[in-house]
């Protein structure tokens, strides 16, 4: 049980319990009871002051009927939270000839402060204000001068007004301040859970980028293996190193991104490629048996900022594995060109394959990825069948100078 819940009691009914129009009447707490009780002997000693007064210049019928009419209007106030305003208002008639209603009518405007808009207030509040000056008259005490009288319940009526219009105000920014704060644990979650999503997108994107490169060399070489039994065993020596390099490789890759996911903040996972290991890359392509051509006029790479460089490494490493996988056997080409100030451009191109090529299982998400990467990186990629055959994929991204 939390603290809150705990101290329930302390905390008006609206506030425990808080309903709409449909909603039934909230119950009320503790401290409800208390206050109602409160008013309730209030009411009963006001009016017990005003019959001992009147008792001295009246009958004793009179005295019992205000004693009757006073102990009903005290009764009635357990009412004001369900009747606000039709007790305030039968309060105020009866009050015009039963004097010992005034403190049960005091604690009816209070009420109807606290739960009406300023309109009905007003317009009730000017209803009892005439019935006190009217009660004045129909019902005068010989003891009082008039004009104190009616100076006296014109400040009542004024003081238990503007008390409860301030508990009113008071209870409307409680309210709004519970409802900004729902809204901002509503708007907090729903940060939390966007920012999960990016996160696992994130995560997803990198995985792609990083292993489908390494798998696809596992799968290419191990079909090779497959449907070539009887080749020499210099090239199935050959592929089955490039089998082991690859496998290897792509655990260690799976190791350093678990490694981040668990301690992002760690600065000893392996280094993230740059355009200066996009020739390494190109190499390794070339060792497990691709046709590549790597024309680039990037005369110092490492000038290259480290997030475009690592973005033109992942492009041209999705695009190498998508020709290795849909374009066996054909010259890959892959161009860089860019200078700071006018940006960095990579063109990748490779022609049809000349024969048929055995479908290799694939997501179909490493070109979409790209494109969010490249927009991400405030760029842009296109890609598509190329005019003379094959496929071609172009990125411009921004190098400032």
């Amino acid at each position: 049980m939390t603290r809150t819940d705990r101290q329930r009691w302390l905390f008006p009914s609206h506030l425990v319990e808080p309903g709409g129009s449909g909603a039934p009447r909230p119950r009320r707490t503790v401290r409800d009871w208390i206050v109602d009780t409160t008013l309730f002997l209030l009411a009963a000693f006001f009016g017990l002051l005003v019959v001992d007064g009147s008792a001295q210049y009246t009958g004793e019928t009179a005295v019992f009927v205000d004693q009757l009419a006073g102990a009903a209007a005290c009764c009635a106030l357990w009412l004001r939270r369900r009747w606000p305003v039709g007790l305030a208002v039968g309060l105020s008639l009866v009050s015009v000839v039963e004097p010992v209603a005034a403190g049960a009518l005091l604690a009816a405007l209070f009420s109807v402060a606290v739960r009406r808009p300023f309109r009905e207030v007003a317009w009730i509040g000017g209803l009892a204000t005439a019935a006190s000056v009217a009660q004045v008259f129909v019902r005068p005490d010989p003891t009082l001068d008039v004009g104190l009288g009616l100076a006296i319940g014109f400040v009542l009526i004024l003081l238990v007004t503007a008390w409860g219009m301030l508990v009113r105000s008071r209870r409307l920014l409680v309210e709004a301040l519970r409802e900004r704060a729902r809204r901002a644990e509503a708007e907090a979650g729903l940060r939390a859970e966007q920012a999960q999503r990016l996160a696992r997108e994130a995560i997803a994107r990198e995985m792609h980028d990083v292993l489908a490169h390494r798998l696809t060399l596992l799968s290419v070489h191990a079909g090779a293996l497959e449907f070539r039994p009887d080749a020499p065993p210099e090239q199935v020596a050959r592929a089955a190193g490039v089998i082991r390099d690859s496998a290897h490789e792509a655990l260690q890759d799976l190791r350093g991104i678990i490694g981040v996911l668990r301690a992002p903040d760690d600065g000893g996972h392996r280094p993230q490629p740059t355009l200066a290991t996009l020739g390494a890359l190109v190499d390794e392509s070339r060792e497990a048996g691709a046709d590549i051509v790597l024309d680039t006029t990037v005369e110092d790479p490492a000038a290259v900022p480290a997030a475009t460089g690592r973005t033109v490494y992942r492009i041209a490493q999705e695009a190498l594995t998508n020709a290795r996988k849909h374009a066996p056997g054909t010259t890959v080409t892959v161009t860089v060109r860019g200078r700071p100030g006018e940006g960095l451009t990579v063109d990748v191109h490779n022609p049809a394959p000349a024969g048929p090529v055995p479908h290799v299982p694939g997501s179909g998400q490493g070109l979409i990825g790209l494109s969010e990467r490249a927009a991400l990186a405030g760029g842009r990629l296109e890609h598509g069948p190329a005019s003379g055959g094959g496929f071609s994929l172009h990125a411009w991204l921004p190098w400032p100078p």
